[in-house]
């Protein structure tokens, strides 16, 4: 039963907003931010590619002495968490846990519409996926959900072309074709860690009646509550109100593009990831 930091994991920046809410709502406790840029994106990666990525970094997470890992990534908690949580960590450290943002979202998404009718706007792999519309009705059968993939919104991003008119013209786009499945639409959840960064441009094109949900908030409230009704877990996170960060790619191409995210300037280190797992547990199903 070791003692150790969270691990809040993402395929490359985008976790780095949960990170920044979960420090805001937790100072006390020690973590570990991994990006794995190397492979990034992974939105439109197929299922077992991202599965067996994450699986790494998962495991990467352990040997730093992480008891709970967070996956700060909407793909990653929509293709590999359940797999991970019902197969591979028993094998690995079944003391450990392992969490994603698509649950804590679901539970609360319902609260915040009139209208019963929400849009998300997600990457490839998050809407084919279809977790949101399985977890969403499984806590409110009623509500209508219109989904909407975006998969230049991380590129442009991550490239800083969002700033410009070719960001805006991809903006407007995916916005209009997800307002097209629905006038009642309400509510508009950020189902990537990655779009927070675009929150002031989406409202200047969908007005003030629509309200927009980033995740960090949500996710910092519900791991806080996590730990409060588990304490065997709390009990082994390391509080020294420290925070370390980690990539698989260049850590001077990190630290300039993480601040953007984080909202404070980034030290990261590079790290390799041990790509030769010892078991890769077949998958259970794609959702």
């Amino acid at each position: 039963m070791t003692k150790g930091p969270i691990g809040i994991f993402d395929s490359g920046y985008g976790g780095l907003t949960i990170l920044r809410e979960i420090i805001r709502e937790m100072p006390e406790y020690d973590y570990i931010y991994l990006g794995d840029n190397a492979r990034a994106p992974y939105g439109q990666r197929s299922f077992d590619t991202i599965y067996q990525y994450t699986l790494e970094c998962v495991q990467w997470f352990f040997k730093q002495g992480c008891p709970l890992v967070i996956l700060a990534c909407n793909t990653a908690s929509a293709k590999a968490l359940k797999n991970i949580q019902h197969l591979a960590l028993p094998l690995m450290t079944p003391e450990n846990r392992v969490l994603g943002v698509i649950r804590p979202t679901a539970e609360v998404i319902g609260h915040y519409t009139h209208t019963n009718e929400i849009g998300i706007l997600a990457t490839t792999g998050t809407v084919i996926s279809e977790s949101y519309l399985i977890e969403i009705k499984k806590r409110f059968p009623d509500i209508k959900v219109v989904q909407q993939a975006c998969p230049m919104w991380v590129p442009m991003i991550e490239s800083n072309d969002f700033r410009n008119e070719g960001g805006d013209y991809y903006l407007r786009k995916y916005l209009d074709q997800l307002l097209s499945g629905s006038k009642l639409i309400d509510t508009i959840l950020l189902a990537c860690t990655h779009y927070p960064i675009l929150t002031q441009k989406i409202k200047q094109y969908i007005g003030e009646d629509i309200t927009i949900l980033s995740q960090g908030p949500i996710v910092a409230k519900s791991l806080k509550d996590y730990l409060r009704r588990h304490p065997e877990i709390a009990s082994r996170v390391t509080k020294d109100s420290s925070y370390e960060f980690f990539t698989t790619d260049a850590e001077s191409d990190f630290d300039t593009h993480a601040s953007l995210f984080f909202g404070s300037p980034v030290k990261a280190h590079h790290t390799e990831i041990d790509h030769t797992i010892h078991f890769y547990p077949k998958a259970l199903g794609k959702k």
